[in-house]
């Protein structure tokens, strides 16, 4: 080979090998480790799972050829959820991602040194994740699910759905975004004359003990609020507000699926989704500092006219044509 064509050659190599070391560095392995505030066998969590994987493989990411998904279920024990964290940060992942305030919490003071995306939080300002909504500022960001002027939302809808109804119980695990429901709720059961009792719940029992005290006042309902103490106990809640004739407002749609008169909020697998492309994003070089906080910007009315009749509750018209959901 002449000496020019050598050079030549040399040259070429040498400026492709940058591209190549890039290319390979692009397609490494990465590690997500995400805790669930739900049951590995909860087939709500399940949907968001598998909303989640759904889009990142949209987005390129190929779970055993460039990515490792490590998912683990802590539903609503503390200390189990902190083990979890020290576990999966053990495995060296690229980042953390977490679901619910408690779960975030815990993993806000293990996760130091890698980007923490949370998914459906209540209140992220006031709960410590992030300073500011638009540049959050160090290593976390994320989605939050509701706004505190939900709990008003939630008592005008029951009343407009079930308007005999005159006490309220506001189902609520003590903690500062439920507080914020509490307040507006207190606002809006004020201006339309309703008896609004707070029912602090920690675990099964307690639940048991605030819903059969409600039954024992007459034209009472429920209002429950977002949490992974009433995530875990779902079917429990259904299933007391129908032995106790409660009618009753949930979160989320798969309450009403799994027999519940209504709710009002907002598609919980989907924001999983956009959690993948804000993963895509993190593992691709942008800082969590640089991705906005995100709140839903759209709400879903579901109503189970089974329930409904069930309980003698005539639905309008008017809220049948809202409806997006109607379950029979």
């Amino acid at each position: 080979m002449k000496r020019r064509e050598f050079i030549t050659l040399l040259g070429s190599a040498a400026a492709a090998w940058p591209l190549a070391a890039r290319a390979q560095q692009a397609d490494r392995m990465r590690r997500v480790g995400v805790v669930m505030a739900y049951t590995e066998k909860d087939p709500n969590g399940q949907l968001q799972v598998a909303g989640f994987r759904q889009q990142l493989q949209k987005l390129g990411w190929t779970e055993g050829r460039n990515i490792q998904i490590d998912f683990r279920y802590a539903a609503d024990n503390p200390t189990h959820i902190r083990e979890l964290a020290i576990e999966l940060l053990g495995l060296g992942p690229d980042l953390m991602v977490s679901n619910s305030n408690v779960v975030t919490t815990i993993l806000q003071s293990e996760v130091r040194t890698i980007p923490l995306l949370f998914i459906s939080v209540s209140d992220p300002i006031g709960s410590g994740f992030v300073k500011d909504l638009a540049r959050p500022g160090g290593n976390e960001t994320g989605f939050a699910n509701f706004q505190p002027t939900m709990g008003g939302k939630w008592l005008e809808k029951l009343h407009e759905v079930a308007p005999h109804v005159q006490n309220v119980g506001l189902v609520m695990h003590p903690e500062p975004p439920n507080f914020g429901y509490l307040k507006l709720a207190e606002a809006a059961a004020a201006s339309t004359k309703l008896h609004l009792v707070r029912l602090d719940v920690h675990n099964a029992a307690e639940i048991e003990r605030a819903l059969a005290m409600m039954a024992s006042q007459p034209d009472s309902g429920l209002i429950v609020a977002p949490n992974v103490v009433t995530f875990a106990n779902s079917a429990l809640i259904v299933a007391l507000a129908a032995r106790h004739h409660l009618p009753a407002i949930y979160p989320f749609a798969f309450f009403t699926r799994e027999g519940g008169l209504l709710s009002y909020g907002f598609d919980a697998v989907d924001q999983f989704r956009q959690g993948a492309i804000y993963v895509n994003k993190l593992l691709r070089g942008v800082k969590p500092s640089d991705l906005p906080v995100q709140h839903p910007t759209t709400f879903e009315l579901a109503i189970n006219l089974r329930t409904a009749q069930t309980l003698g509750i005539a639905i309008s018209r008017e809220l049948l044509l809202l409806a997006d959901e109607l379950i029979e």
